[in-house]
């Protein structure tokens, strides 16, 4: 499929599937162009700061108003924070990767909730996915009330069919969906899987890049927007909106993505990882992964996030007289991890591609002993680390894992053993 994309982070974009279906110089007319009907599409307040303030009007052939009579539908392993119990251990928690299941799942039926923290209800925290498909939505569509959605594709690419256009994202791509955006998705091989981050809080935007000055880490410019792509379609439609932490559906008789054009700054991108401009030390000891932030969604609390994403992509590392790998350390922050491809630098075995980590507030945790006993001896040569992506969703809230999580077969319940076996190695004072 060859889709045309507009390009820039959170710019004011403009794209028509029909020559002349933007109006001109206003964004409500009185009478759009070939008789479509103007909506405003808002996911953030009205009142919301101009810098932070993120709308897109929509010229569509049916407003969305054409929907309704939901009933409620059963999801038994999607799960919304608050979650209930709230008992969460401190223990360092390491998954296994989940299997994707024999019979048929879309996007939707294969969703998994691993963690969440936070409210919903009241914008704040995330939820933290995987999503498990084996078929792809043909006339089911989905809008998520409840929160923005990052996808981490891990396995096969994804074709996200959206109110905006169409977008592409495969292993070492990421794609946002805003709140409440509707989309459809396509599978291009036989099974998918993937990392979701469901954020309840303020939008994702690029971080601050302070010293490191104009440019550095993501660059705007390496954004990409679906160009309009409208559908016109009458038959039998599904529509499910998650809305408070459930699940609902209503039928329509024509579909959902039939926006002939619009102009906003609130649309779904991708991103290709590969073009992130990694920060790293040219001379010693190891910098904190924050400089490894690649979006953020922030709290109010200045330099603290309600989520960031952040990558541990291929890159060189040089550093001189220094333990090279990920120290032993406690965070305040909470970390959920998951792995894309290859072998993540802090652990030898046990972290496998499409399996998962959660380390809490609090929590230490490091280098297995297998690890550290090589970056130990190792010669500190500059060394590539090829063939390797690792992501975090870090949050300044602690991620309690469901019950799923908590007794699924998948979960490591030795992974703690990965340190038994450091030793003492304290020689004391020399005699």
């Amino acid at each position: 499929m060859k889709t045309a994309y507009l390009n820039g982070f959170g710019n004011e974009h403009e794209s028509e599937a029909l020559p002349g279906a933007l109006p001109r110089g206003r964004f409500s007319p009185q009478r759009p162009a070939y008789g479509l009907y103007a909506e405003q599409f808002s996911t953030t307040a009205f009142t919301v700061p101009r810098a932070t303030n993120r709308r897109t009007w929509f010229y569509r052939i049916r407003p969305s108003v054409l929907q309704g009579g939901y009933r409620p539908i059963p999801h038994d392993r999607l799960k919304t924070a608050p979650l209930a119990g709230r008992n969460p251990p401190p223990d360092p928690l390491r998954w296994d990767p989940l299997e994707i299941p024999d019979k048929p799942a879309d996007f939707i039926d294969g969703l998994v909730t691993l963690a969440a923290n936070g409210d919903c209800a009241g914008h704040t925290g995330i939820g933290v996915h995987v999503y498990l498909a084996n078929r792809s939505m043909a006339d089911r569509h989905f809008c998520n009330a409840d929160g923005e959605l990052l996808l981490v594709p891990q396995l096969g690419e994804l074709i996200l069919h959206t109110e905006c256009g169409v977008l592409e994202a495969g292993p070492g791509a990421i794609a946002v969906l805003p709140r409440g955006m509707k989309f459809r998705v396509e599978l291009a091989a036989k099974q998918a899987r993937g990392y979701l981050c469901e954020n309840y809080g303020a939008p994702f935007e690029l971080p601050e890049r302070g010293p490191v000055g104009a440019n550095g880490y993501a660059n705007d410019r390496d954004f990409e927007y679906p160009a309009a792509a409208f559908e016109d379609r009458k038959g039998s439609f599904e529509l499910i909106t998650k809305f408070a932490g459930n699940l609902f559906a209503t039928e329509l008789d024509h579909s959902p993505l039939d926006v002939v054009a619009w102009t906003g700054n609130s649309a779904p991108y991708r991103y290709d990882l590969a073009r992130f401009n990694v920060i790293g030390s040219v001379s010693f000891d190891h910098p904190d992964p924050s400089i490894n932030t690649v979006l953020t969604s922030p709290s109010p609390a200045p330099g603290t996030a309600n989520a960031d994403f952040v990558i541990f992509p291929p890159r060189w590392t040089v550093a001189e007289n220094t333990f090279r790998p990920p120290w032993y350390h406690r965070n305040v922050m909470s970390e959920f991890m998951g792995l894309v491809r290859g072998v993540y630098d802090g652990k030898a075995e046990g972290f496998l591609p499409g399996g998962a980590s959660l380390h809490n507030s609090m929590t230490p945790h490091g280098p297995d002993t297998a690890t550290f006993e090589a970056a130990s001896r190792a010669q500190l040569k500059p060394r590539y680390l090829e063939d390797t992506l690792a992501f975090m969703f870090e949050s300044s809230r602690v991620i309690e894992p469901t019950p799923f999580a908590l007794t699924t077969q998948a979960r490591q319940t030795d992974y703690a053993d990965c340190w038994r076996d450091l030793k003492k190695r304290f020689s004391g004072p020399a005699k």
